[in-house]
């Protein structure tokens, strides 16, 4: 039979293999010595990939490099990061119910919610109770573990009344199994306490983005004074949960900034959701460039590098990608979803849809308080460099 190769192409193999033989062999004798190669530095990106312990000592410049990675590189890194700490599986289903909309004296750019903007937006007083735990109740029978309460306030000074009827809200949600987070502006140590007592898994305060861009969008309360919120949240002992908006008019260096931000608190966040803008006419960002989807997936996957047992969410704006787009998001490290009939004043992706979204790429939704338990089996089992195991039958990663 004749080769299918010609007679040219083996006689430069042949050389190039006998130059490569020459070049890497050297001959004492009849003693042949292969030299040793030299260890190529190891890249940030190598060590997040092969840490062993979590870090909050990341500096910008660490966070901008895994940032800068060629994407399909970093988004393979992060996959393989968070299959370390995380059911790859698993995507756990958040709903989030506005229970007091509007009239909020904040100036955030971006904001329907404001009353300095004229968005057609109508305020209204804090809804029941009752209608609350009735809005729960379909949460969970539509398969969501989780359920978060927004209320458009700056913060809760004199609101006493306000506060009692929300911790009689988180109570009753707490009571039927699910996961309760609440989103109320600025609180105060004893008021993030009430909370934690009441039931209240987690609290959300975003930073929204770096320190350096955020006067660009909001004057009416500090970067610090987001971060005093979420230093009395986690003193109180309830779980912390901050992220960010990209879109917001901000450059690269700032979704660095904002990831940096966060994965160097004094513990890392239990969430991190990530909102891409969703522009409001009206506002001062209405009329803002939709973000990049490369934009997204890199900061999906860099925050996913350098704090790996966080939850990271795909929030506002989730409708703006295509199915595609959101299994590439969860194949890089993002574990969560909002989900049902409205997120605040902006569209979400229905409960229905996302049912047949996850059977279609074989996922699953969490149960409740899943990923704490897979905390504590990891911190007491398995080495953090370690694959997960889920306990009774579910299956290794």
């Amino acid at each position: 039979m004749r080769s299918r190769y010609s007679p040219v192409l083996k006689r430069s193999l042949r050389a190039a293999l006998q130059d490569g033989k020459a070049r890497w062999t050297r001959r004492y004798g009849t003693v042949a010595e292969t030299p040793s190669l030299t260890t190529p530095p190891s890249s940030v990106l190598d060590e997040a990939l092969n840490a062993t312990s979590l870090r909050n000592t990341w500096t910008k410049d660490e966070i901008r490099q895994i940032y800068e990675t060629p994407l399909m590189k970093l988004a393979y890194a992060a996959g393989t990061v968070h299959r370390k700490f995380h059911n790859p599986a698993a995507i756990q289903m958040c709903t989030l119910m506005n229970i007091k909309t509007g009239g909020c004296s904040e100036d955030c750019s971006y904001c329907a919610q404001s009353s300095r903007y004229n968005t057609g937006l109508k305020a209204t007083k804090m809804v029941t109770v009752d209608s609350v735990l009735e809005a729960a109740r379909i949460a969970k029978d539509n398969g969501s573990t989780r359920f978060c309460m927004g209320a458009a306030w700056r913060d809760m000074r004199g609101r006493k009344t306000n506060l009692k009827n929300i911790k009689e809200m988180v109570n009753g949600v707490r009571g039927m199994g699910m996961e309760v987070c609440v989103t109320l502006g600025m609180i105060d140590l004893e008021q993030a306490k009430e909370l934690k007592e009441a039931g209240l898994t987690a609290y959300n305060h975003n930073v929204d983005t770096s320190r350096e861009h955020y006067p660009s969008v909001i004057t009416t309360r500090t970067y610090d004074e987001r971060l005093q919120t979420i230093q009395n949240v986690r003193e109180a002992g309830l779980n912390v949960c901050t992220g960010g908006i990209l879109g917001l008019g901000e450059k690269p260096s700032d979704r660095v900034g904002l990831i940096h931000t966060v994965a160097t608190l004094p513990s890392h966040p239990e969430s991190f959701p990530v909102n891409t803008l969703v522009p409001i006419k009206g506002t001062p960002m209405g009329d803002n460039t939709p973000l990049p989807f490369d934009a997204t997936l890199r900061t999906i996957a860099t925050a996913r590098m350098v704090m790996p047992r966080t939850i990271i969410r795909l929030a506002a704006g989730r409708t703006t990608l295509s199915e595609e787009q959101q299994m590439l998001c969860f194949m890089a490290g993002a574990n969560a979803v909002f989900t049902g009939e409205k997120m605040l004043t902006t569209a979400c992706n229905g409960w229905d849809e996302d049912k047949e979204m996850f059977e279609r790429w074989g996922l699953r939704a969490m149960e409740s308080f899943e990923v704490e338990a897979l905390r504590e089996a990891v911190s007491s089992s398995t080495p953090l460099d370690g694959p997960v195991v889920e306990k009774s039958s579910q299956s290794v990663l």
